[in-house]
């Protein structure tokens, strides 16, 4: 009977037995912890900025309702003052009995009509100006509330 070839052991090439992997383990699981919560802290950032960004826009948008409101009916003052201007401007007019009371009363009529669109442009730019800054107000502060949180992280 032919004897059995001795059995040698290999050792296993790919084998770490000195390494312990659970403090690798533990420290990957503390990392991973850390990153989730950096993440939510982030998303729960983002989220309150875009909700707050959405409210200054839905102000600024009923804010600029009002205000085109009040520079439309400014603007429509204006139009309904001119107009009965030039209507009693005519009245007067129609009882003209020389040439000469015609010229006085067209050159008074242009000398008030002149101080009335001074006027008129004033009282636009005033409301203007107002609706401009009434419209912009809830979007600067909401810019600016970003830029200091911004500036804070």
């Amino acid at each position: 009977m032919a004897k059995a070839a001795p059995k040698t052991e290999t050792a296993d090439v790919f084998a770490f037995p000195g390494i312990d992997a659970a403090p690798f383990a533990d420290q990957f699981r503390t990392f991973a912890e850390q990153g989730m919560s950096k993440s939510k802290e982030a998303y729960d950032n983002m989220k309150t900025s875009v909700e707050e960004a959405q409210k200054a826009v839905e102000t600024s948008m009923e804010t600029a309702q009002t205000q085109g409101t009040k520079v439309s009916l400014t603007a429509l003052n204006a139009m309904r003052a001119n107009t009965e201007a030039g209507f009693a401007h005519l009245e007067k007019l129609f009882g003209v009995k020389t040439l000469a009371e015609a010229f006085e009363i067209q050159t008074a009529f242009v000398r008030k009509q002149a101080e009335m669109a001074v006027d008129q442009a004033k009282e636009m730019q005033t409301v203007s100006k107002e609706a401009v800054d009434a419209m912009s107000a809830p979007v600067k502060a909401a810019t600016e509330k970003a830029m200091a949180s911004i500036k804070a992280a």
